[in-house]
């Protein structure tokens, strides 16, 4: 467990809009902190520290809590952003144990360029994963370097750290490798289209 990502957190004792303006005015997110069949509970942390680890581990980051001086395992499950202002308004985090699965959504990123001419498109931003709550990737990273025209790979197909599951639809298209239509041959295409027209 990363000492970096230890974060005190205050109980709070006022709730509602103006609590909540308050706490994001005195520089806090407003958390709720739920799971494991436990009462949600509400809590505040520096939004400063908060925004660091988001920062340096993605939305998927797993916190070290303080809580009167007793640790406790969480991970980032929601995080609401301000639409203009670009500020942390609210977050709900998960209790998890070490050892324990746990369901995310991890963005998937290409790498490498396909052969010449053919071009690689992402059909799938995010998939499903379970993976271990400590060790849960930031992405899943895609080598299309050299892949020819007609190449599909999808989620079952995705090669994933040791211990973790793909669970979106296995037959679900990730990426697509297609040829870059030349500028000549959708000038042709337009003329046949006119000559058919006509």
């Amino acid at each position: 467990m990363s000492e970096t990502n230890k974060l005190v957190a205050t109980v709070r004792t006022e709730f509602g809009k103006g609590a909540a303006r308050r706490a994001r005015r005195d520089g806090l997110v407003p958390v709720v902190l739920y799971g494991h069949g436990t009462e949600p509970q509400h809590f505040t942390v520096v939004a400063r520290d908060f925004a660091t680890i988001l920062r340096k581990d993605g939305t998927n980051a797993v916190l070290n809590l303080d809580i009167d001086g007793k640790e406790q395992l969480a991970l980032t499950k929601q995080v609401v952003v301000h639409p203009l202002r670009n500020y942390i308004e609210h977050t709900d985090l998960l209790v998890i144990k070490k050892g324990e699965k746990v369901t995310v959504s991890v963005y998937v990123i290409i790498e490498g360029e396909p052969i010449g001419g053919a071009q690689a498109s992402l059909e799938l931003n995010e998939i499903e994963i379970e993976a271990d709550a400590l060790n849960i990737p930031e992405n899943v990273v895609v080598n299309v370097h050299n892949l020819e025209p007609g190449t599909q790979i999808t989620a079952g197909e995705l090669k994933l750290p040791a211990g973790v599951t793909v669970l979106t639809d296995p037959e679900a298209l990730v990426i697509n490798i297609t040829e870059i239509a030349s500028a000549a041959s959708e000038d042709e295409a337009e003329a046949e289209a006119a000559e058919a027209a006509e």
